[in-house]
């Protein structure tokens, strides 16, 4: 393998074997070049940059879906990744796995995933460029290594992914569906049944930019399952999963559909209200808590290159536990 300019200039030789074992050229190169992904490896033919060898014996058309004969010799030239558009800080952040593919975290509140418009620092992303050193080439350059995202005031458990090709197999599970998300949040009704689902089509608010909303023109199908998990005179604790991941799923679906609005969420609640209804020794724990009580609390997936199952759960935030004792404590 050599390299110039930063370039990759990767040469193979297929063999009988090759053969044998791979019935489609894609897919061969994707096992064989490490963390090049099948669908790089089409963006790479289609821009012309998978081709014979001028010194092949084999000097026919390439096929991503079959396989050139035995003896040809491909020459595959990687263009260096874009640098990414953040820059790295050494900023704190609670590790809760790491291999060489893929880093799971556990996000607190306050903190914004991503630079965007009004936060270009101080994010995850920040963050986890100053611990990997480089993602370049990860996702997307303005957010590299983000599969999925939780809203600035959510905690909980994040994966991040190191490489092009866990990122693409990561958004493929988030896409099909086949991880399980599982959130807690402390919503302000307590007549709510055992379990139950909510279903709707959640698009942008016709009136409220920042917002999202319920059965709007042109939303996307959205799902949630509920379970009380523990009953407050004034507010219930509830289990969410997710089957879909919108933007702010839970939060429209507990608010709009379910009128239980989350503890303290300035967008679809009301936290000065909040702070009125509920006890003043319960109050007085969160009042000057700004963000909605909504927790990540477990991810899982199967790991999209080992194939491990993963399984990830975090405490809920110190915050979050000290209200639920208080109102513990108000009960009895």
């Amino acid at each position: 393998m050599d390299s110039e300019d930063n370039e990759e200039s990767i040469s193979l030789t297929l063999n009988e074997d090759d053969l044998s074992e791979h019935k489609r050229l894609d897919l061969f190169l994707s096992k064989k070049i490490k963390d090049l992904s099948r669908n790089f490896i089409k963006s790479l033919f289609q821009k012309g940059l998978i081709t014979v060898d001028e010194d092949s014996p084999y000097q026919g058309k390439l096929e991503l879906k079959k396989m050139p004969p035995a003896g040809t010799r491909l020459r595959i030239e990687v263009p260096p990744p874009a640098p990414s558009d953040a820059i790295a800080e050494d900023l704190p952040l609670e590790i809760l796995f790491e291999d060489e593919h893929l880093i799971i975290v556990n996000k607190a509140a306050g903190m914004v995933v991503h630079p965007a418009p009004g936060h270009p620092t101080g994010t995850l992303v920040n963050a986890i460029l100053h611990h990997c050193k480089d993602l370049k080439g990860v996702g997307d350059q303005k957010r590299p290594g983000i599969v999925h995202r939780l809203d600035k005031g959510t905690s909980g458990v994040m994966v991040v992914a190191k490489t092009q090709k866990c990122h693409e197999g990561l958004v493929l599970l988030f896409s099909e569906h086949n991880i399980i998300r599982e959130y807690q949040a402390l919503v302000m009704k307590t007549k709510l049944r055992d379990s139950g689902a909510v279903e709707s089509h959640i698009g942008r608010h016709p009136n409220n930019r920042l917002k999202m909303a319920s059965e709007v023109r042109n939303g996307k199908w959205s799902k949630t399952y509920y379970k009380v998990v523990e009953l407050f005179q004034h507010c219930t604790l509830v289990s969410c999963t997710l089957e879909t991941g919108r933007t702010h799923q839970i939060r429209v679906h507990m608010s709009q559909d379910l009128k239980a609005p989350l503890l303290m969420d300035p967008l679809y609640g009301n936290p000065k209200e909040n702070i009125k209804r509920l006890p003043g020794e319960v109050a007085k724990v969160f009042k000057e808590y700004p963000h909605p009580f909504l927790h990540a609390k477990k991810l899982g997936f199967i790991h999209p290159i080992t194939k491990e199952e993963l399984l990830f759960e975090t405490e809920l935030p110190a915050i979050f536990q000290e209200t639920l004792q208080a109102l513990r404590e108000f009960d009895s």
